[in-house]
């Protein structure tokens, strides 16, 4: 588990940085990535299993999110974003508020549902977003110029933010610039608010998101995993 300081800094920020965690598994990202092709702007991930050495409780990233959620932790949603001089795009204040499972089932709380890339989303009650933990694998460095993740630290412990408010939230908070290199591995409170501006300097820019939980499902909906 983290230590008292890292685990206060994360709980109270939202946001922790785990410096080279992905660099002896990095060979491993490569072939899982190395079929899809370049230049889309998200790929939602499901059964590669170049990349379940990774995500599981003994590698890179599993074990990360195995000392802030606990020995349950598991992945439930993988994406790779893909920013290039090709593919150079803005992204704007905002929070993540969906899960990916296998069916679509009416329960209390859960809505309004959505499919994207033929997988089903839907919005689940802010708590359980709450104890959920996404990590940013960086495949690439990612300088100052190429385009990092902004976010608001602190900003998760809010609730889910009306879009009218995110503006005087963000101005609250303030704004942490998340520069990285490649290995590096950001985690953060799945619904911290976050933003990224197009790269000044264009350069390959390639990120593995996963999303992590270590709570099952009620009423008798499931994860999608990874």
């Amino acid at each position: 588990m983290l230590d008292n300081k890292a685990a206060s800094h994360f709980v109270t920020s939202g946001a922790l940085l785990f410096k080279a965690a992905m660099a002896n598994q990095m060979d491993q990202v490569l072939t899982a990535i190395s079929e899809i092709p370049r230049g889309q702007a998200g790929v939602r991930l499901w059964r590669i299993p170049a990349l379940e050495p990774v995500l599981a409780r003994n590698g890179s990233l599993g074990s990360i999110a195995e000392q802030i959620l606990g020995s349950c932790a598991r992945p439930v949603r993988a994406i790779l974003f893909d920013k290039s001089t090709e593919a150079n795009w803005s992204l704007g204040w905002h929070q993540d508020r969906t899960i990916c499972v296998k069916q679509r089932q009416e329960a209390p709380g859960f809505g309004p549902w959505t499919v994207k890339n033929g997988m089903i989303h839907v919005a689940p009650p802010f708590e359980l977003l709450a104890r959920m933990v996404t990590l940013r694998a960086h495949i690439d460095d990612v300088p100052a110029t190429n385009a990092p993740l902004v976010i608001a630290p602190g900003s998760h412990r809010f609730g889910r933010v009306a879009i009218d408010q995110i503006d005087e939230l963000v101005a609250k908070c303030g704004q942490v610039v998340c520069l990285a290199s490649a290995g590096d591995v950001w985690a953060y409170a799945t619904p911290i608010l976050h933003a990224s501006d197009v790269a000044s300097a264009p350069m390959s820019r390639r990120v593995l998101q996963v999303d992590y939980a270590a709570d099952n499902l009620p009423y008798g909906l499931e994860w999608l995993g990874v």
